[in-house]
């Protein structure tokens, strides 16, 4: 594909390495001609590269097979999931899956983007509802205002949590910012 054609998201291989494009700007440079400045993130290690590319470029787009699996259970550093589809289990490691335990439960669904049958790319869910394991008493009269308490929820996480929430409630949490969201009703 053309450079002048790529889009945020997409992933490319470039020097045989996988990259999301993060970012692009298209530079017009007082000599020469116009060149695309990339923010590349490289799959394997997570670095991020910038890169110039001109317009007559051509790069290779990778395509992804996003695949949706259920989460099984954790072992040490080792978490496990099911493919949704044809029952196959994969095991990933903390380096992969990083801080993703943290917000799920047995049988939770995510998506897996893999390339050539490698799991490449994790997405959580935007929201998790967890149970309040742990947190200070309530305070009586409590409303939502800038005083906030710590929680700890029962996978572990810990978050900051309005006064008024108590032990044993349902809250919902954002997987990308890790913040609290709301109580859940049951």
């Amino acid at each position: 594909m053309k450079v002048s054609e790529m889009r945020k998201g997409q992933t490319l291989i470039m020097d045989g390495i996988l990259y999301v494009i993060v970012d692009y700007q298209h530079v017009k440079l007082g000599k020469g001609g116009a060149v695309y400045q990339t923010k590349l993130k490289n799959l394997v290690d997570g670095g991020i590269r910038d890169i110039r590319l001109r317009a007559e470029d051509t790069v290779e787009e990778a395509y992804l097979e996003k695949r949706n699996f259920e989460y099984l259970y954790s072992t040490g550093n080792e978490h496990n999931f099911m493919d949704l589809e044809n029952y196959d289990q994969i095991t990933l490691d903390d380096d992969a899956f990083g801080e993703g335990k943290l917000y799920l439960l047995p049988n939770s669904q995510i998506q897996i983007s893999m390339y050539q049958e490698k799991p490449v790319v994790v997405t959580l869910p935007n929201t998790v509802d967890l149970k309040v394991k742990d947190t200070a008493p309530e305070i009586k009269g409590a409303t939502a205002t800038n005083q906030y308490k710590t929680a700890t929820l029962e996978t572990g996480l810990v978050v900051q949590v309005p006064p008024f929430i108590k032990l044993g409630e349902k809250i919902r949490v954002d997987t990308r910012t890790g913040e609290y969201v709301t109580r859940v009703k049951e």
